[in-house]
């Protein structure tokens, strides 16, 4: 099968392939900004590799390669889950899931319901924290006390109401609530109890962007962090007719297979980029960014503003719309492997000398806590932000120690991952199954797709993160699965008879169709058409 090439001069990996630019402090500006405002860009559900400054031949993002190219880059930067709410928690906490509790997407089914899915799976998925816990003090509610003014737009996905931003610590919110998907599409009239629907035909990415845009503009004059928290690129794929013919020529122009998919444990596996939809939704929310960037330099802003961006989790390369590959990361959201954990992670602070260094320091995104508190001045809060490490000294040219990160999914993934926990220790990473006990160990300095578990030939390493793995999740209490007593084998294989059969073909023929020449959605694709 022909896999579209990612160009190796502009592809970004570990260490082997990466050597961090300098041991020395990086030159500050004289002026260093005693409160700096802080803009926090969350993507939902783009891939590592989903980026055209991260390696991607396919997808065009020239406005979030700005903030790659004028800051700093973790190649090695990590979500905290495979799925949304628990990073998001993460992110809001400085916490790992399996303290915080929130292991799954809010609203997924656990124990006897999990049984209403069909799968007829070995294990009942364990319980989760459904709202994120008032006691909490989160970072918005940190830099609150500091003087921030705090706005959020977009995407919440950490509870009901009485759990919405404004609950935790933002002065505004526009758009946050309940759902973790864009509830009506991409295109105005949508749903959401939180933000108004515009004229008929009006994109949600952009219009989340021209609120924070506005939010600048407004408090130009004040302290304030602005989080930006797409609901793109999340299913439903919805984009214009003419990105979407665009796309689907420059897919042509590279060739594309007939097959793009490769069975994995319990659905198939999307294997090259060319999904003109995606690269359309990629493309908007990259001209949304783009906008924001804009305003922070009308308003001269952007030599005083911390720029965050990053990922909830890996691409979609299974379930869901099987949008995109995540080569030659393994797999991709909702996965116990790299391509459902490993997301873009920049960090601009426009004051330091910073402009296209990268770092290879293992970092989740329960670090951004502590670190933008110091970045900000404010005193670290250590009890609460318990997992996450300032990245400073890293930002600075130097190092942290070495640490083990924890990832604990005790669900099966909508998009194909098993119930599992993980634990990576420098170049280690070892994978915990709960359905039958196994574990693999992948040395990811050497094997960066996962292709050769090396447990048999190390098992005093595997043992010792094992250990170490079990301690911190029996520490933190952590919830586990439980066996199902109903489960029924051939029940299964029927069930995945079914998948081979007819759910993978069926992919195959609708990836075809998505790169044909007359494919029409046949709705004004989507009301874009109906926009002025």
């Amino acid at each position: 099968m022909k896999i579209l090439t990612i160009k190796k001069s502009t592809v970004l990996l570990p260490a082997t392939f990466l050597i961090f630019g300098s041991c020395q402090d990086h030159q500050v500006r004289e002026s260093v900004p005693s409160k700096p405002n802080i803009l926090f860009i969350y993507v939902d559900d783009l891939g590592y590799f989903d980026l055209s400054c991260m390696g991607s031949n396919y997808y065009e993002t020239p406005n979030t390669d700005r903030i790659a190219h004028e800051g700093m880059i973790f190649t090695n930067g990590y979500s905290n889950a495979q799925v949304s709410s628990p990073s998001r928690a993460s992110i809001m906490t400085g916490k790992f899931p399996a303290r915080h509790g929130i292991t799954d997407w809010i609203g997924a089914h656990t124990g006897e319901d999990w049984r209403r899915m069909g799968r007829y799976n070995k294990l009942l998925p364990a319980d989760y924290v459904r709202n994120l816990p008032h006691e909490y003090i989160t970072l918005p509610e940190a830099l609150k006390e500091a003087g921030y003014k705090n706005f959020f737009a977009g995407k919440w996905h950490l509870g009901s109401e009485g759990s919405w931003p404004e609950d935790h610590g933002f002065d505004i919110n526009i758009g946050g609530w309940d759902t973790g998907w864009p509830r009506g599409g991409y295109f105005s009239p949508w749903s959401n109890p939180n933000l108004p629907s515009g004229p008929d035909g009006e994109n949600l990415t952009m219009r989340l962007a021209r609120e924070t845009a506005d939010f600048i503009r407004t408090h130009k004059d004040t302290t304030f962090f602005a989080f930006l928290s797409f609901y793109a690129v999340h299913s439903p794929l919805e984009t214009t007719r003419e990105k979407w013919a665009k796309y689907r020529q420059k897919a042509e122009d590279m060739g594309y297979p007939e097959q793009g998919f490769e069975m994995g444990h319990f659905l198939p596996i999307r294997q090259v980029q060319d999904n003109p939809l995606y690269a359309g939704l990629v493309e908007i929310m990259d001209d949304a960014i783009g906008l924001v960037l804009d305003a922070l330099e009308e308003m001269d802003l952007d030599e005083n503003t911390i720029v965050i961006f990053t990922s909830d989790n890996g691409g979609v390369a299974s379930g869901d719309a099987f949008a995109t590959s995540n080569l030659p990361l393994r797999a991709g959201k909702g996965y116990q492997f790299e391509g459902g954990i490993r997301v873009p992670f920049f960090i601009k602070v426009p004051w330091l000398d910073i402009k296209g260094r990268t770092s290879d320091v293992p970092v989740t995104g329960a670090d951004f806590y502590p670190t933008l508190l110091e970045l900000a001045g404010i005193e670290s809060k250590p009890d609460e932000h318990k997992d996450g490490v300032s990245l400073v000294p890293v930002i600075n040219g130097r190092t942290i120690s070495e640490r083990p990160l924890i990832w604990h999914y005790p669900h099966y993934g909508n998009q194909g991952g098993d119930p599992s926990s993980i634990i990576r220790k420098g170049e280690w990473k070892l994978i915990h199954y709960y359905e039958d006990g196994r574990e693999e160990l992948y040395n990811l300095k050497n094997d960066l797709g996962e292709t050769n578990n090396v447990a048999g030939e190390n098992q005093e390493i595997a043992k010792s993160l094992s250990e170490s793995l079990f301690s911190f999740l029996n520490e933190v209490g952590a919830r586990f699965p439980t066996r199902d007593p109903e489960y029924c084998e051939e029940l299964e294989r029927k069930h995945m008879e079914r998948v081979v059969n007819e759910i993978w073909p069926h992919w195959e023929r609708q990836r075809l169709l998505f790169l044909s020449e007359d494919f029409d959605p046949g709705n004004n694709w989507w009301g874009s058409q109906l926009a002025n």
